[in-house]
């Protein structure tokens, strides 16, 4: 007399519903990702944002709120060495501190402001001030940068 063996296995009704949730599983995988690499670039374009107003923030703080040598000509962004100087500055496009353009970054957009400051306690107003650094790269990009500069 022959004996059956017990046969191990699975369904066709288990089969498919496996593949369902696995299914299931890898959409909400792949999407998460699919939202996780459409903000990186968002991330790296604000991080570039943040560098080159750091760098103009830089250059700005290095310069004088008083010349003790008297007032310099004006001629152009490499000679400046008064902070008030660079105040109205708008580059379309970063520049270094020469004022040549930088292609890599000609999506941006710099704007300084620089005003007489009295919020530093103890510091009077004509020898403080606040400067603005502000850059944009569109469509949806804005980093202000603030620093202080004053005469001592």
């Amino acid at each position: 007399m022959m004996t059956r063996s017990a046969q191990r296995g699975i369904t066709l009704i288990e089969l498919v519903v496996a593949i369902t949730v696995i299914a299931i599983a890898a959409t909400g995988i792949l999407s998460a990702m699919s939202a996780i690499a459409s903000r990186s670039a968002d991330a790296m374009v604000q991080q570039q944002a943040i560098s080159v107003a750091q760098a103009y923030l830089d250059e700005i703080l290095q310069r004088w709120v008083v010349d003790p040598n008297g007032t310099p000509p004006n001629t152009g962004r490499a000679s400046w060495n008064l902070v008030d100087q660079y105040d109205g500055l708008v580059d379309v496009g970063a520049r270094d501190q020469f004022g040549n353009a930088i292609g890599a970054l000609s999506a941006y957009t710099v704007s300084v402001s620089v005003v007489p400051s009295s919020a530093l306690t103890g510091v009077p107003a004509a020898a403080a001030r606040r400067i603005d650094v502000t850059v944009t790269r569109a469509p949806n990009v804005t980093v202000k940068l603030t620093g202080y500069r004053t005469n001592y």
